[in-house]
């Protein structure tokens, strides 16, 4: 049992240290001086017109987490699908219930209109 906590209290501290290393060593090292080029906003090498500050509508950001989340699930039970016939019931039955839920997700984003693209 100590032999555990004795190895947390070694990994530990490596690692807090190893992302800190680089953070560190980029601020020590790195070029500190500012000026009018480097503030200015950069996009794909075109030079900006007018104002850089565009606002989108949330509806993109919404439509794109829909997606992402039911991408994700369907990577979730892609190996349910394949091991289905070797499944006990319980296991068929949680899976069930998982599509029950994403059924239930989408027909609420579906009732709230994120599937509409305007």
């Amino acid at each position: 049992m100590s032999d555990q906590w004795l190895f947390i209290a070694f990994i530990l501290p490596l690692a807090l240290f190893m992302p800190a290393l680089p953070i560190a060593l980029s601020r020590m090292i790195g070029p500190r001086k500012a000026n009018p080029v480097k503030n200015s906003p950069y996009e794909c090498g075109v030079e900006t017109v007018g104002d850089t500050w565009v606002q989108f509508k949330v509806q993109y950001y919404i439509f794109a987490l829909v997606f992402v989340v039911f991408d994700v699930e369907a990577v979730f039970l892609f190996p349910w699908a394949v091991a289905y016939d070797q499944l006990p019931l319980y296991a068929v039955l949680e899976g069930v219930l998982f599509i029950a839920i994403l059924a239930a997700g989408l027909v609420y984003a579906w009732r709230k209109g994120s599937l509409e693209w305007v």
